[in-house]
């Protein structure tokens, strides 16, 4: 399904200015975060939908070239491609950090501290007609941040432990009033954790992860077309202090063909014919995904006249019966004939008359039906 355009997203018009741009989100984020909305996979989608769309919006630079190339160019289209963050995770903590945490931590103990979800990942990937049309696999290395191995993710050195935070008492946020409200944010000295480590983990350096590819083999259905977004569960960035992991969105990309194109579950190709083919019927030899099959052209044909082939299309990704091939025909006209051949063209038009043309004919009398 192809990517709704990000100011239709935010419901905002084009000329929109920074600040409503961060209303927009302000308000569409309150209303869909997964916080608020435990279990809504509908209501999650939305809001990483909404954050992608505003993380390019806000950005002046990101902005202009998305109004200028649009999706394409934010995608990085033409290959395999590989972005951090684009779909979720907590880019936009620092700005809403004030709301989000009284509205949805109710005043307990940080969503941040002890267990901070991992960021999303995104990889592009481009799949030629044929595996697009029948499934494939694939496999493919994703550069991402895993649990540091040598520290077990506590980012401690071996054989030492964080120690709680003294300014937070371990609670991962301080309170502070402004006005009437009592607000809380992240705490300064140990960032939302709520431990402080004193001797951090050397292969790591404190952060509890080290990065590293990890290969993967993806599973592509038949039916997929360029858009299609595929998740695999736990295989985005890993968590912070034993956080769950973020996902993995595949996004695919359909190399273009030489000769088939596709139009939904139909395949369509187009193929020439001879004059003389058109008007006498013939029997052709037309490629198909499944190999060369045998087609027979009645005679008369005119040119752009579709036959199909049933079941010779693309499968629904949900498992569907295949679509049909569609074969367009098109008489080619001669343009370098011999004097022969021009004396038996024009017998020909002599011996046909007025019929030689019928839809020409028919055309020439609504002309003059038209001015007389």
């Amino acid at each position: 399904m192809a990517k709704r355009d990000y100011y239709e997203v935010l419901g905002v018009n084009r000329n929109a200015s920074e600040a409503e741009i961060k209303k927009a989100y302000r308000r569409l984020a309150v209303k869909y975060h997964p916080d608020k909305n435990p279990g809504n996979k509908e209501a999650e989608e939305t809001f990483k939908e909404v954050s992608e769309a505003y993380a390019v919006l806000v950005d002046n630079q990101k902005r202009a070239t998305y109004d200028q190339f649009g999706h394409a160019g934010m995608d990085g289209r033409g290959g395999g491609g590989f972005s951090s963050g684009g779909f979720g995770g907590s880019p936009f903590e620092d700005i809403f950090g004030d709301i989000f945490g009284d509205i949805f931590s109710g005043g307990g103990s940080s969503r941040r501290g002890r267990g901070q979800r991992g960021d999303d990942l995104r990889y592009n990937l481009e799949v030629t007609f044929e595996e697009a049309a029948f499934g494939t696999e694939k496999s493919v290395k994703i550069p991402r941040h895993h649990s540091c191995e040598a520290c077990g993710g506590s980012g401690a050195k071996a054989g030492t432990s964080p120690t709680t935070c003294s300014t937070c008492n371990g609670m991962g946020q301080v309170r502070y009033q402004q006005g009437f409200f009592q607000m809380t944010r992240p705490c300064p000295d140990c960032g939302g954790s709520g431990t402080q480590i004193q001797d951090p983990c050397p292969e790591c350096r404190g952060t509890g992860r080290v990065k590293a590819k990890r290969n993967l083999s993806l599973k592509i259905p038949a039916g997929v077309e360029t858009g299609t977004r595929l998740k695999l569960s736990g295989e985005g960035e890993s968590g912070v202090h034993g956080g769950p992991a973020g996902d993995l969105y595949v996004v695919i990309t359909v190399a273009e063909h030489p000769i088939f194109k596709r139009d939904g579950r139909s395949v369509i190709c187009e193929i020439p014919i001879s004059f003389v083919q058109a008007a006498l019927g013939c029997e052709l030899e037309v490629p198909t995904l499944d190999g060369k099959v045998k087609l027979k052209v009645p005679s008369g044909t005119q040119s752009g006249k579709v036959l199909k082939l049933a079941g010779k299309g693309i499968s629904d990704i949900h498992g569907y019966r295949r679509g049909d091939q569609l074969v367009v025909l098109r008489v080619e006209t001669p343009t370098q004939l011999t004097g022969r051949q021009k004396e038996l063209l024009e017998e020909f038009a002599r011996e046909g008359g007025e019929e030689v043309n019928p839809m020409g004919k028919g055309f020439f009398e609504k002309v003059k039906e038209m001015f007389d």
